[in-house]
C-alpha cells in the first residue's frame, strides 16, 4: 500500500504530526509549521515506497529527526545582528568589509525576478519572520523556502563567477 495514496491514513496522521511538531518545535528553535512541512517533504521523498509498518512511529521519528537537523543548523548559523562587524576594526578591515557589502548589494540588485526583494527582506536588520516576508512580498509562506533557495543559488553562482578562483597549488591567476 502506498502511503501517499491512502488519504484516510494521511488524514489520521495529520493531527499527530501537528501535535508532535508543536511539541518538538520550541526545543529545536523553529516554528511547528516548518517542522510539519519538512516531514511532509520527507514523506514525499519516499516516493511510491510501501507504507511503513507503523506509520505513527515513523512519523514521530521523522519529526524528531527533522528537529535534530534544525538544532544542528541553528548551532552552525550566526544571527545576522551578531556578525563580526567593523566596530573597533582596523581601517583596512573596515574598508574591506564595506567593499564586500557593496559587492553583495550590487549582486543582489542584478538578480532576476523577485529575488532582489526577497534577499533584501532576508537581510533586513528588522529580522523578519517567514510569515512577515511572505506578507510583504505577496507570496505564500510555503513557497518562500524554495524561492529563497533558487535566489541564493543564483546569487552564489553570480558571486562565484565574479571572484577569481585560485589556480591549483594556491597560485592566483
Amino acid at each position: 500500500m502506498d502511503l501517499l495514496k491512502d488519504s484516510d491514513l494521511l488524514n489520521q496522521l495529520g493531527p499527530l504530526l501537528s501535535a508532535e511538531a508543536a511539541a518538538e518545535a520550541p526545543g529545536a528553535g523553529v516554528e511547528a509549521a516548518d517542522l510539519e512541512q519538512a516531514v511532509w517533504v520527507r514523506l514525499l521523498e519516499r516516493g511510491p515506497a510501501p507504507a511503513p509498518a507503523e506509520p505513527a512511529r515513523w512519523l514521530r521519528r521523522a519529526v524528531r529527526a527533522e528537529a535534530r537537523v534544525a538544532r544542528r543548523r541553528a548551532r552552525r548559523e550566526i544571527p545576522y545582528g551578531c556578525r563580526p562587524g567593523n566596530a573597533g576594526a582596523a581601517p583596512e578591515e573596515a574598508l574591506l568589509h564595506g567593499e564586500d557589502t557593496r559587492a553583495l548589494r550590487s549582486a543582489v540588485a542584478r538578480l532576476p525576478g523577485r529575488c532582489p526583494e526577497l534577499i533584501r527582506a532576508l537581510l533586513s536588520p528588522r529580522d523578519l519572520t517567514y510569515r512577515e516576508i511572505a506578507g510583504e512580498l505577496g507570496i505564500s509562506q510555503g513557497s518562500l523556502g524554495p524561492v529563497r533557495s533558487r535566489c541564493l543559488g543564483c546569487l552564489r553562482r553570480m558571486l562565484a563567477s565574479e571572484v577569481a578562483a585560485p589556480r591549483p597549488r594556491g597560485r592566483e591567476r
